[in-house]
């Protein structure tokens, strides 16, 4: 029998506001008892390992609520372009990642993470632009929202577009304005066909990138992920890695709704609504719209400086009704990409409908995944539905000032209504959307506490909550989604010892410095799976 018992800190076990515990006791991997350290101490022996804190602060382990955990190692081999200011700083880092990795002629070379918001020019790159960098390579930027992207002359005509080439619904192909050419800049599904044109890693890449991906969110505290959006290829791996026992942390993935048939779905068998060696398929995902920051998320209202221009959906009414009404007949969880508030009403609108012709199962836990722009009004429908607000709540930071100049001050400061959502009663967490930001957790908490820009700016000082609400968000919030609030979420008898250790106690630390606290350790089902 493996027994631990951890003590000497501040042990918070968020079941309730201000309650914490004096020393845990854990047997094979379950939380046994609760209590003080003397009561406790009874129960240890010879076997016991006794884990010593040494004052620092234990919680529940995080839980991801949404991410893209099989991109996460890949995304980490491309060329970032994070960093980069300026058009000549695109052209300056991918130049040099050619040639640091020697790739052939011909191949595509693709970088990712600019974010035109943030670049001297304040425009996305255009062919000319990435001309510059090779016009020997088919050449890709990603913009980090992963919505949009620019490609050079080689990629155009590799497609075989040309100025007389449109793409219908759901993307875009950008133009220069007068000549009516297109610009090599794409919205939304136009640029992921662009996928297609890259080298594919191989098996055993794929293998090896899932692996280190798992190390990334290990060190930020969080022992469950998802892997939102999982397309066949990567689903073979993952479930591959788990027959082999690879995984450290539970993973929870979500099957495109439009790609997957409710036959392949079955054919997951054992992993299909349950953990087998720590891996399961819990249900699907749909998208129906854009990215605010790239004004392609679509609006009830106009953009700020647009008469009429709203983005634009991914799927018509009608899809999103099918879609939902089977996800509901087959009794499975449906997680929805929404940022604008028209996508929103759609989501909420269709699957009511889909609820009312299926036979009203509540039961389900369908996901608003973002969240950014959803109403009051909205709020109040999802929560007579049962559906969870899953909020990226960091774009106050990253581009709430963004935000303010896209929808105006009113809105732009309504971004992400986690206080809203929690009045009404809603049970809601958090996410990162890695690999369009780091999964770490400290600072989601420092964002949805403080709501300040990166530019300094207050993002609706109305929507802050407290750095107790915060952290319950990203541990019995993500556990409620899954259908685990049983088992994770918090510290309890009787659930799993999945626990991070942190160097300060984040409801005594000053909530300006919140996320400058770091992990120390991570316990999962009692073992030590990271220390820092």
């Amino acid at each position: 029998m493996d027994k631990r018992v951890f003590y000497n800190g501040d042990i918070i076990t968020m079941e309730n506001e201000g309650e914490y515990t004096e020393a845990v006791y854990v047997e094979d991997g379950i939380i046994k008892k609760c209590g003080s350290f003397l009561e406790i101490k009874e129960m240890c022996d010879g076997s016991t390992e006794r884990i010593d804190l040494e004052g620092r602060t234990m919680l529940p382990a995080f839980i991801d609520a949404h991410s893209h955990f099989a991109m996460v190692g890949q995304q980490a081999s491309e060329c970032d372009l994070s960093d980069c200011k300026s058009f000549d700083d695109i052209i300056a880092t991918m130049k040099r990642y050619i040639e640091d990795n020697k790739i052939p002629e011909g191949e595509m070379v693709s970088g990712v993470n600019y974010d035109h918001n943030f670049l001297q020019e304040g425009e996305h790159p255009t062919k000319d632009v990435l001309d510059k960098i090779s016009v020997k390579h088919m050449v890709s930027v990603a913009h980090t929202s992963g919505h949009m992207g620019s490609v050079n002359s080689a990629v155009l005509k590799k497609l075989g577009l040309n100025r007389d080439s449109e793409f219908g619904r759901g993307g875009k192909y950008c133009r220069y304005i007068g000549s009516g050419e297109l610009n090599g800049h794409m919205e939304e599904n136009a640029f992921m066909s662009v996928r297609q044109l890259k080298r594919q890693p191989s098996y055993e890449e794929m293998k090896a990138f899932i692996l280190k991906g798992q190390k990334e969110y290990l060190k930020n505290g969080i022992t469950t992920v998802q892997n939102g959006g999982g397309v066949p290829e990567h689903t073979e791996i993952l479930t591959d890695l788990a027959e082999d026992n690879e995984y450290t942390l539970d993973i929870v993935n979500y099957m495109m709704i439009g790609n997957t048939t409710p036959e392949q779905m079955k054919a997951y068998g054992k992993f299909l609504g349950k953990y087998y060696n720590r891996f399961k398929v819990g249900g699907y995902k749909m998208f129906l719209d854009g990215s605010p920051q790239g004004r392609t998320a679509w609006l009830s209202k106009p953009y700020e400086g647009e008469t009429e221009y709203r983005g634009y959906p991914v799927l018509k009414d009608e899809e999103v009704y099918e879609y939902s009404r089977r996800a509901i007949e087959e009794g499975r969880q449906l997680l929805t990409h929404c940022n604008g508030d028209e996508a929103s009403e759609q989501l909420i609108r269709e699957y009511t409908r889909a609820l009312r012709d299926a036979g009203d199962n509540r039961n389900l836990r369908p996901v608003m995944i973002h969240a950014q722009t959803v109403r009051k009004d909205q709020l109040k429908k999802m929560k007579e539905i049962g559906m969870i607000p899953s909020i990226f709540i960091a774009h106050t930071y990253y581009w709430g000032d963004i935000h303010i100049k896209n929808l105006g001050k009113i809105r732009g400061e309504n971004i992400s209504p986690a206080r809203t959502a929690l009045d009404m009663g809603h049970i809601i967490n958090f996410h990162q959307d890695s690999p369009v930001i780091k999964p770490n957790m400290l600072e989601t908490v420092w964002c949805a506490v403080n709501r300040i820009s990166r530019n300094g700016s207050i993002i609706g000082a109305q929507e802050r909550i407290s750095v107790y609400e915060a952290l319950r968000a990203v541990t019995f919030g993500g556990a409620y989604e899954y259908f685990e609030e049983d088992t994770k979420g918090t510290i309890r008898e009787g659930k799993k010892a999945d626990f991070t250790v942190l160097s300060m106690n984040p409801l005594k630390t000053d909530k300006s410095a919140i996320r400058d606290i770091e992990v120390i350790a991570v316990y999962k089902e009692g073992n030590m799976v990271y220390r820092i």
